[in-house]
């Protein structure tokens, strides 16, 4: 257990603890059994559903409600059980409609679902070292047939560049209009996708000219952060702990997870990148990238980057933001805003 004690530690230097609570409902009559229903629970977990009466009233029936989808009914005071294994990671809000003396009152409470997974503490070699412009305020780093693109941040000075990354030499720029801060990028589907943080816009281009085709507006009241994609939906993230899909045809956000380290939120998912089935994302202002499991949230691998910062001469407002895995290479390029130099790594356990 040596190995996931010095995880711990490293995951505690990472995110913020949100400890799962509960809220009970305000009628006084009927409350969720806080002696049964925990606060938190695993995936493997069945969750018991019963309510408290206190008032001995005659209940016909109760019919119980997670994040308002109906699970079932009871007779009565009768046990409800429902199996947690398809729920997604997070919060889950409970209520229940009790049926009493010819009329109703609902119970409500929130319960967490946390990840029943240690992540692995991974390692990463260097394999080659690239120049990086140190007035790049990366925010998306993407490879598209064998080329880099780069996203950057700041209004006034945001664009995407299309350049060498062995020489730093520049094939093309296009430059963002000053009221817009630049976020992540991903190319599907002959496509250029690209995100802005606070506007709720995003842009799309020809991924061969990079003229500007279309403009669109986020489905969801959300801040645009990083992006990816999976060959088929695009993903994005907000600056929580979510991590939206998306259709890329239509750009409405149509789900989400959560992600989770054990029994801790990851706040603040930055960029993204889809690699071998698993979602690297940075943490905001973290020396790290975890390692997510696309389907359930859970955090499968931690990254500790913090070496890299004994190779570059930054400040500590120079966070790591960047990943872009190369398919031709087999290799995952990292870098940071305003970095002086861009690192060519491979990942091993």
């Amino acid at each position: 257990m040596k190995k996931y004690n010095l995880l711990s530690i490293i995951l505690l230097a990472l995110v913020l603890t949100n400890c799962g609570d509960t809220k009970k409902g305000e009628n006084s009559l009927f409350t969720f059994d806080n002696k049964i229903v925990k606060p938190q629970y695993e995936p493997q977990d069945n969750l018991d559903l019963v309510i408290t009466n206190d008032n001995a009233k005659a209940i016909d029936s109760i019919i119980y409600y997670v994040n308002d989808k109906k699970i079932g009914s009871s007779k009565g005071l009768e046990r409800l059980t429902y199996s947690l294994e398809n729920q997604k990671l997070g919060y889950q809000f409970l209520k229940a409609l009790v049926y009493y003396d010819g009329t109703n009152s609902e119970a409500t409470m929130r319960v967490e679902l946390v990840s029943n997974v240690a992540p692995k503490l991974l390692k990463y070699k260097i394999i080659n070292t690239h120049p990086h412009d140190t007035q790049s305020f990366t925010e998306g780093l993407e490879f598209y047939k064998d080329t880099l693109y780069e996203s950057t941040g700041q209004k006034g000075t945001s664009y995407i560049r299309k350049y060498d990354y062995k020489t730093g030499k520049i094939y093309k720029q296009i430059d963002l209009e000053d009221k817009y801060f630049g976020e992540g990028i991903t190319f599907l589907n002959n496509k250029l996708y690209q995100l802005t943080w606070q506007e709720k816009t995003g842009f799309i281009y020809n991924a061969s000219t990079l003229k500007l085709e279309k403009s669109f507006a986020y489905t969801k009241d959300i801040e645009g952060w990083g992006m990816t994609n999976d060959g088929k939906n695009i993903y994005q993230s907000d600056g929580t702990e979510k991590i939206w899909k998306t259709n890329p045809e239509t750009q409405e956000m149509l789900d989400y997870i959560n992600v989770y380290s054990g029994k801790t939120k990851i706040k603040a998912i930055n960029e993204l990148e889809y690699i071998n089935g698993k979602f690297y994302a940075n943490v905001f202002q973290k020396d790290a990238i975890a390692v997510v499991n696309p389907g359930s949230g859970a955090v499968e691998g931690i990254l500790d980057m913090s070496g890299l910062r004994k190779l570059i001469n930054v400040t500590p407002d120079d966070v790591l933001n960047g990943i872009a895995y190369n398919p031709k290479t087999k290799t995952i390029f990292v870098t940071g805003k305003n970095w002086d130099k861009m690192f060519e790594i491979i990942v091993v356990e």
